[in-house]
């Protein structure tokens, strides 16, 4: 078995309340990042904008394929 169908097996298992724990977690740890390394938040707002919408994309192209 493949990492990816391990993966979605146990993804299968979850509710909408554990996804946004997983969210609010990812989150967290993004501020403690940021907390930590503060030259991070020195760059322009296009670069988080950037970031912002290609990680969106990859999502979005499975939900509208």
């Amino acid at each position: 078995m493949s990492f990816t169908k391990w993966a979605n097996s146990k993804c299968k298992k979850l509710n909408w309340i554990d996804i946004q724990c997983i969210k609010l977690s990812v989150f967290a740890i993004a501020l403690a990042l940021a907390k930590i390394w503060p030259e991070i938040l020195g760059l322009d707002l296009y670069v988080y904008l950037v970031i912002a919408v290609l990680a969106a994309l990859v999502p979005l192209k499975k939900i509208f394929a």
